[in-house]
Parts: structure tokens; C-alpha cells; sequence
């Protein structure tokens, strides 16, 4: 009898088993997440004879010659300005037309409400390589190819499908018994919209404009072939590092992921205020 209580209490409880998978998947999701960074940086600022050589040590002299060259290369920072002004572009877009989208299928009943949010989403079941080609020839007909403000339609083609689904669920996590408050306060849909529901979803609204923001920085192949003289910095580094040595290519990714990370730590403060909104 004793025996068997002494095993008994040897067994973990559900719960510590429970703790340590927990702790188990967010260090590999971290270690998923920060390894390739940490090889990219050491290797961005490593010299190029460092570059080739395995093992690499952890912590390598720094070599700063990859960056530079960088900097003062010709066009790179004409790319930066291009990926900024496509990517606000695309981000304001994306909200002005996918907010009010997500708040109709919230808040309204209307016929084929399901089909058209299965619609939005199948948008991105076609793959954009088969869309290249007409979408050269409507561009260049209408004068929008090689043009910042064209890129961005296509980028906000990309990012409106998110944009719509992740305003619908963060409106429906708003009671509309708010809003009927305000109604019989005096106020009308668009009072009460902008003054009881809009700060509320303000967190999430702006979450869902950093990911067309990262989706239009990300996105390469509408950049390539739609812009030549105004490319962004995806389509301008795919174009000037296909022959270049490795520690040139480990620099130009390194110039590409920064800028996002920085974007994504200024408003993180917006992603961690949307989980509030969604667990409503």
C-alpha cells in the first residue's frame, strides 16, 4: 500500500507536464525565430574570409566593409525610399478599404455574407505568377507601371484578404450593445462608430495595418516585374546580388530584415494591446 502511493506521487501531475511542453514550444519557437537572425547578423558583419570559413566562431571579429559598401552603392537608398512610400502606401490602403469590410460583415445580414467572405479569402489561393502578365499589360496601358503608387495596388490585392478577416474578428469582439447605447444616447452609426467602437479596435486596427506593412515590404515578385527604374529594395537586392559573393548577400538580407524589425518594435505596444481586444 505504501508502495504503491510512493509511485504514485513519483508520476508528474498533468500539470507539470502540462508546464514544461509550454516552456519546451516557446524555446523552440524563440530558437526558431532568433538562430537564423543571430547567423545572418554575425555573418553581416563578419569579414568575407569569416564569411566562408567553418566553424565560425560565436563571437567573430567585426568586419564592417559589407555594410558599407552597401551604403555608399549606388540606387540602394533610392530603394529604401521606394519600399517605405509602397509599403505606408499599401498600409493605409489596405485599412481604408478593409476596416469598413470587416465592420459590414460584423455588423450587417445580408445575403451571400458567407460566400463573400469564402471570396476574400480564395483571393489568395492564385498564385501571383499567373497574374504577371496581365497585370504588365493593364499597367502599362493604364501608365501605372514602374510607379510607386501602382506597386502598392498590387500590394494592397495581398493584403486585403487579412486586412477584411482580422477587422471582422476584432468587431466582432465588440458587443453591438455598445453601440446601441450611443444610439439611444442621440448619437448616430457614425458617432457611435467613431466615438465608442473605433477606440477600442484603434490596437487592432493598427496591428492589421503592420501586417500589410510587412506583407508589402516582404513581397518581391510584382517588384520585379512591374517596376524597372523605381524598384523597391526586395526587387533592387534580387537584382543586384544574384552573382554576388556570400558575405555581399548576407549583408543585403541583414539591410532588408532590420528595418521591419525596428517598424515591428515601434508599435509593438498596438500587437500586445490586440490580444486584449481579441480575448473580449
Amino acid at each position: 500500500m505504501t508502495g504503491s502511493a510512493t509511485s504514485q506521487a513519483a508520476l508528474p501531475t498533468p500539470r507539470k507536464s502540462g508546464r514544461f511542453l509550454y516552456m519546451a514550444s516557446v524555446t523552440l519557437l524563440c530558437a526558431w525565430v532568433i538562430v537564423p537572425l543571430y547567423f545572418l547578423l554575425i555573418n553581416t558583419v563578419s569579414s568575407p574570409d569569416t564569411v566562408n570559413n567553418y566553424p565560425k566562431p560565436f563571437l567573430p571579429p567585426f568586419d564592417w566593409s559589407s555594410l558599407q559598401f552597401f551604403a555608399s552603392y549606388q540606387g540602394m537608398l533610392s530603394a529604401l525610399k521606394n519600399s517605405v512610400i509602397v509599403a505606408l502606401m499599401t498600409m493605409v490602403l489596405s485599412i481604408t478599404i478593409g476596416a469598413p469590410a470587416g465592420y459590414a460583415l460584423s455588423r450587417f445580414e445580408f445575403r451571400g455574407k458567407e460566400l463573400f467572405r469564402m471570396l476574400v479569402l480564395l483571393t489568395r489561393a492564385f498564385p501571383l505568377p499567373l497574374l504577371a502578365l496581365p497585370l504588365a499589360v493593364m499597367f502599362i496601358r493604364t501608365g501605372l507601371d514602374d510607379t510607386a503608387f501602382g506597386l502598392a495596388l498590387v500590394h494592397t490585392t495581398l493584403a486585403l484578404p487579412f486586412a477584411v478577416l482580422i477587422t471582422f474578428s476584432l468587431f466582432s469582439g465588440i458587443p453591438v450593445e455598445l453601440e446601441e447605447a450611443a444610439w439611444t444616447l442621440g448619437c448616430t452609426r457614425f458617432t457611435a462608430f467613431t466615438k465608442v467602437v473605433l477606440p477600442l479596435i484603434l490596437p487592432g486596427i493598427a496591428a492589421s495595418a503592420i501586417f500589410a506593412f510587412v506583407i508589402s515590404w516582404n513581397e518581391v515578385f510584382a517588384a520585379a516585374v512591374l517596376t524597372i527604374e523605381n524598384r523597391t529594395l526586395t526587387a533592387f537586392l534580387l537584382a543586384k546580388l544574384g552573382e554576388a559573393p556570400l558575405h555581399l548577400k548576407f549583408a543585403g538580407g541583414f539591410i532588408l530584415v532590420v528595418p521591419a524589425l525596428i517598424f515591428i518594435f515601434a508599435v509593438r505596444k498596438y500587437l500586445f494591446a490586440m490580444w486584449g481586444i481579441a480575448n473580449r
